[in-house]
């Protein structure tokens, strides 16, 4: 994730773990990795690079390993991990970037099975670190590939004190949401004078923007439990997406925009970020960074002013059959809620790392001790507490006390509603997984990208740009091969 300034108001708390971690990684063992260099890709910082820097210090000092972490824009993340191992130039050991990419990579040969580091590794505590996550995110085929640092789905965020000014409920669907939106929208809420947003939504291409739509979408689309899934017929892996619960979607997308900020179109979630930190938002979807975010300095305006709840439902979902959006019935939506389908979607799933396989063997278990440290809890327990890192919870230890939350500065209240709302999310049978198998940043991140740009932008309608996504989508099956698409998708 990104924001826009690097807040670093809270490091000390995270400078005083580095000598338990230290110690936790073993004294004796300072020379253990001295003169390996592991060379580490992720998106710029601060957020997610610059805790793997802070982290790779103190893991130098305990093991002699030298953590180098380079950075490129998101956009270009894949493409260069995939060229540099795929083409054997392998400067890169470890690539942290999103999990739902490592399938192409396991399937392209390219990534070190972790299953005997793991089984070697008394620190880690696998137990502890949630089963979505720990088999979802972390495994592909049943083995272990990647090592989760961060985990993401996105929630709703909201400002307790306009809605409660407004005699306003948070919204459960997405008429709800409009309706909050317009009544607050052009109200002043940090006190400035200047008319604020009713709603915040990151809009920009070739940033993030093509994750909030399908946080909108899913609600609409899956109905049956996480094993159905948004994006495909599983057996013949024809798209899911040119029908009318996915057109309902884009146009819900757009049409917030008429009580955001007058140029969101070229806002990433840095820039939306920034706005809500500045008590500028009723509304505004997002991952578990602004919970932290909002007891940083540069969360003043909405410290003890924000609440979140799982992402909106629909009392509409799709037929697979016709196409269509129906009323959702105890037969088609069995896990739905008062009448409402939530499908809580998992954007993103999780800045993860994975290794190398051709890198050298003594630099492997190096960069796999350097992950390894990066997830136990007496690190991570801290760092998803403070809202520059960019990193979200991923362990039940994380999720299952405030006490970490209340230390770091959030007030018990609040540290309840915030965990509450990310384990209602992960605890919903009908959790919507992101897409994850090969060619899934080429379906998501350009084809479902671009579409939702053009059509943003006015270019095309929406039917037209669901129907050019499957089409693309299509291309991209076929390219692949669609018996083996459909295995990986099942």
């Amino acid at each position: 994730m990104k924001i826009t300034k690097n807040t670093f108001s809270r490091a000390l708390l995270g400078a005083a773990t580095g000598l338990a971690g230290m110690l936790a990684l073993g004294a004796p063992a300072q020379a253990q990795y001295e003169g390996i260099t592991v060379n580490i890709l992720t998106r710029p910082g601060p957020v997610i690079a610059q805790r793997l820097v802070e982290r790779g210090k103190e893991f130098t000092a305990a093991t002699g390993a030298k953590i180098k972490v380079n950075e490129l824009p998101f956009a270009e993340l894949f493409q260069k991990t995939l060229t540099d191992w795929a083409t054997g130039t392998n400067s890169i050991d470890v690539a942290v970037i999103a999990s739902g990419w490592g399938v192409e990579l396991v399937d392209g040969g390219l990534l070190e099975n972790l299953d005997a580091y793991v089984a070697k590794d008394t620190k880690i505590n696998m137990a502890d670190i949630a089963p979505y996550f720990r088999e979802y995110n972390q495994k592909i085929a049943g083995s272990t590939y990647l090592i989760t640092i961060d985990g993401d789905f996105q929630m709703l965020y909201y400002r307790t004190d306009v809605l409660e000014k407004a005699g306003l409920k948070p919204p459960t669907n997405w008429a709800e949401y409009m309706a909050i939106a317009k009544a607050t929208n052009g109200t002043d809420m940090n006190g400035d004078g200047t008319p604020d947003y009713g709603s915040c939504i990151f809009k920009k291409r070739n940033a993030q923007s093509f994750f909030a739509v399908q946080s909108i979408a899913a609600g609409f689309v899956q109905t049956k439990g996480t094993g159905e899934g948004i994006y495909f017929d599983a057996d013949t892996m024809k798209p899911k997406i040119n029908n009318e619960a996915w057109i309902e979607a884009f146009n819900i997308y757009k049409a917030t925009g008429k009580y955001g900020p007058p140029d969101e179109l070229n806002h990433d979630i840095g820039d939306t970020r920034a706005l809500v930190t500045g008590g500028r938002c009723a509304l505004m979807i997002d991952w578990g960074d602004i919970g932290p975010l909002s007891i940083d300095k540069d969360g003043a305006a909405i410290k003890g002013k924000i609440g979140a709840i799982i992402m909106p439902g629909s009392d509409r979902v799709l037929d697979t059959a016709t196409g269509k959006l129906v009323s959702c019935t105890a037969e088609i939506c069995p896990h739905a809620i008062d009448g409402i389908n939530y499908a809580p979607f998992a954007a993103f799933g999780g800045w993860s790392g994975m290794i190398n396989a051709k890198s050298d063997a003594k630099v492997k278990q190096a960069a796999y001790d350097f992950l390894s440290y990066m997830n136990q809890a007496a690190q991570s327990n801290v760092d998803v507490t403070m809202g520059w890192t960019g990193y979200n919870p991923y362990r039940n230890s994380q999720l299952d006390s405030t006490d970490n939350w209340v230390k770091a500065g959030f007030s018990k209240a609040f540290a309840e509603n915030y965990l509450g709302a990310i384990k209602d999310s992960l605890n919903s049978p009908n959790m919507a997984s992101d897409i994850a198998i090969p060619g899934a940043s080429q379906y998501t991140s350009v084809v479902l990208d671009r579409e939702v740009a053009r059509f943003l932008a006015d270019e095309i309608t929406a039917a037209e740009a669901v129907a050019n996504i499957e089409a693309g989508w299509e291309e991209i099956t076929e390219d692949f091969g669609r018996d083996s698409q459909s295995k990986m998708y099942k």
